[in-house]
């Protein structure tokens, strides 16, 4: 103390000091309060606003960068052809953004939530990976891409009101429609359009895998109705999307 006093230093002033920095590190380390119905409201429509309007960041490597550069240059034909099957698929992984969002909100088990977002990063992958492509084709997305996902979202949170079991159930037939569709966008693609293949190869290994998830985790078998019912809405969604 004495060494303090001679250097011209107050104990008080060092007192002072010390408590000052003791309230400032108990605010800090205060643990932040938790989230309300409000916040949880505006965080999901920044969301669903990000995943509209905004470009995904990957995850992943760009699976068009390690397609063969070699291929013959795709005529003008072969671009919309190609164009519109990948604003197809554009606007299918944006209707999958919010089928996820809205089945993860209404989820009973925290397990399943944590599964269903580990899904929409991949899924933000494709979406990604599609707005890419139809970048380097000079092509823009669907118009009716808010529509697409608004529709989703509300689908999303009914199958995951309707019970863990049925929302899985939903899930995995979603994604099986979704891998018969892949592959017969696989047999239209020009021969030559290495870029999209690539893209679409990679998109159908991931949902096929969403849907072998699902029912490990014993997702439930959707009645045949509903199984319709969804083939309808989709083909409505992709007759629309492939033009508009």
């Amino acid at each position: 103390m004495e060494d303090v006093e001679n250097k011209g230093i107050r104990p008080v002033y060092i007192h002072c000091c010390v408590k000052e920095l003791a309230i400032y590190d108990s605010f800090m380390n205060r643990p932040f309060r938790n989230p309300s119905l409000a916040d949880q409201f505006i965080g999901e429509i920044d969301r669903a606003l990000n995943n509209i309007f905004c470009r995904q960041v990957s995850s992943r490597t760009y699976p068009a960068s390690t397609a063969d550069d070699q291929a013959p240059q795709l005529t003008a034909d072969e671009k919309r052809l190609a164009a519109g099957l990948m604003r197809v698929n554009h606007s299918g992984e944006m209707a999958a953004q919010a089928l996820y969002q809205g089945q993860s909100l209404t989820a009973r088990d925290p397990k399943l939530v944590d599964k269903l977002r580990h899904a929409s990063i991949e899924e933000a992958d494709h979406l990604n990976w599609c707005r890419s492509r139809l970048d380097e084709l000079g092509e823009r997305p669907s118009l009716f891409d808010p529509l697409w996902y608004a529709g989703s979202f509300a689908i999303g949170m009914a199958a995951g009101i309707a019970g863990d079991r049925w929302n899985l159930g939903f899930l995995a037939e979603t994604e099986h429609q979704v891998v018969r569709h892949l592959n017969s966008h696989l047999d239209n693609l020009p021969a030559n359009d290495s870029r999209s293949r690539a893209i679409v190869e990679q998109m159908k290994i991931d949902e096929q895998g969403h849907a072998e998830l699902a029912e490990d985790l014993g997702a439930a078998d959707l009645p045949q109705p509903i199984k319709q019912m969804m083939k309808l809405t989709s083909k409505v969604m992709t007759s629309v999307a492939e033009r508009i």
